[in-house]
């Protein structure tokens, strides 16, 4: 096992981290930037170093800082959580070039799974299935072509990254010559990758991914799926575990097909398949994540494992811990179901932006609750990095029950100073299409 783990992000994934390593009696290291000197995250750390200003830029994605705080501190190795350099294959191996482990895949898995065209030459190979698609477009007018070849409407989307930046749904060949350099363009600002492709679009899909945990060892597990439909602008605002879409029979063929996928690949470290659901229940590969999830609390709520810990005994050449909890054709069944909402510090209306000092905070407590937080009450909530500043998180024997406490726990939870938007989670959760499960990606659309 590790020694020392510097964690080379801040607010509620780098304290879920530093939580993690303390049970597993790992001393850790804390980064930051000058506005988050009084963040909790380098308040619980063992050791806290200062790596730049606030944009991010020079001090969260500034590897040489991240990588002098590690050698000033002694660590060896490197947990980098999600977002920022979680998926840069170059910062995996300048952390391997500078005799630290770095804590997730290969650069070789990240850069093949991390590229979506690649991901999806990946996915073919290893027998997922896949929505009509194509290679790296040319240009706006090959780009339509191969859109009339497959079939409008399509979804143009950037190679190299995602979160809906350079995406576009595209319903003519017109619309694509027209709305094709602008998609590049965004590409390139995001991701310094101005390829794009497009596969064939689902009007009103559900967004179903599976998480896996390899050992690179030649052992792959898949922990169930999470439901992920309840998004705006292609950023996902509410997850649960597992799905009502997703029949136990489903759940073990995919488990299958995603295991044997996993196993010829020779993956390792934790890793997400997402999936589009049609509505005939037909699944499509989309892409994958090659880290941990803003949303693995709930798979961790309905199997019971530390999904972060697993993480870092993987990195270290260890074996999972869970080998016991298997059933006989090694899959992992819920027990339970969970849900999380994601509170944003951003006007629940408009959802622009909202930092500012938050004057009190009160998180929401009981039977079934959890909350993975970076926030308290006096903490000024900076505007340079994403909005989220809490997950809360609930448990229940069955998804009415998760719904209940869900709306229990935000009914305490008290955040002043800035607006946040728990009252739009409210609203979802009282919708009579979420209570009956009736979900798609553009469910917040339609609720208005």
């Amino acid at each position: 096992m590790f020694k020392k783990i510097l964690i080379a992000n801040r607010g509620e994934i780098a304290l879920r981290i530093i939580r993690a390593c303390r049970e597993l009696g790992v001393a850790t290291v804390a980064v930051h930037s000058d506005v988050d000197a009084q963040a909790l995250h380098v308040r619980f750390a063992d050791e806290a170093v200062c790596i730049g200003p606030a944009p991010a830029r020079q001090s969260y994605l500034h590897v040489p800082a991240i990588i002098a705080a590690a050698e000033i501190t002694g660590a060896d190795a490197v947990h980098p959580g999600y977002g920022f350099l979680s998926e840069n294959a170059e910062f995996a191996s300048i952390c391997g070039m500078c005799g630290l482990d770095f804590i997730g895949p290969t650069p070789a898995d990240m850069r093949r799974w991390g590229d979506k065209v690649s991901a999806r030459e990946a996915a073919r190979e290893y027998g997922l299935p896949l929505l009509p698609g194509t290679d790296v477009l040319r240009d706006a007018d090959h780009a339509a072509s191969e859109a009339a070849r497959i079939g409008f409407p399509v979804m143009l989307k950037a190679a190299g990254g995602g979160g809906g930046r350079g995406m576009k749904i595209i319903r003519t060949a017109d619309e694509m010559r027209r709305l094709f350099p602008q998609a590049q363009q965004e590409a390139i600002v995001g991701f310094k990758n101005g390829n794009l492709y497009c596969e064939r679009f689902v009007e009103e899909p559900r967004h179903i991914e599976f998480q896996v945990l390899c050992d690179g060892k030649g052992e792959a597990y898949v922990l169930g799926e999470r439901e992920c439909s309840i998004q705006r602008r292609h950023q996902k605002l509410l997850e649960e575990a597992p799905s009502v879409a997703v029949s136990p029979e489903l759940r073990v063929h995919m488990a299958q097909v995603i295991s044997n996928a996993m196993k010829k690949s020779g993956y390792r470290s934790l890793g997400t398949l997402e999936f589009l659901m049609a509505e005939d229940g037909s699944l499509s590969f989309m892409e994958m994540n090659t880290r941990v999830q803003v949303e693995h609390p709930v798979t961790e709520m309905v199997t019971g494992i530390d999904l972060v810990t697993e993480q870092i005994r993987i990195a270290a050449g260890e074996a999972p811990s869970f080998g016991d909890m298997l059933a006989s054709d090694s899959t992992i069944m819920p027990r339970g179901h969970s849900i999380e909402c994601r509170i944003n510090a951003e006007d629940p209306v408009t959802f622009a932006p909202w930092p500012g000092l938050i004057t009190e905070y009160h998180p929401p407590g009981g039977a079934g609750v959890r909350v993975d937080s970076g926030v308290y009450g006096g903490f000024r909530v900076p505007s340079h990095y994403d909005s989220l500043i809490a997950k809360v998180i609930t448990q229940g024997r069955t998804r009415a029950e998760a719904i209940a406490r869900m709306r229990r726990a935000l009914s305490e939870m008290i955040v002043t100073g800035i607006r946040t938007n728990i009252t739009l989670h409210q609203r979802i959760l009282a919708h009579p299409d979420f209570v009956s499960g009736k979900l798609s990606t553009r469910f917040l659309e339609r609720m208005g």
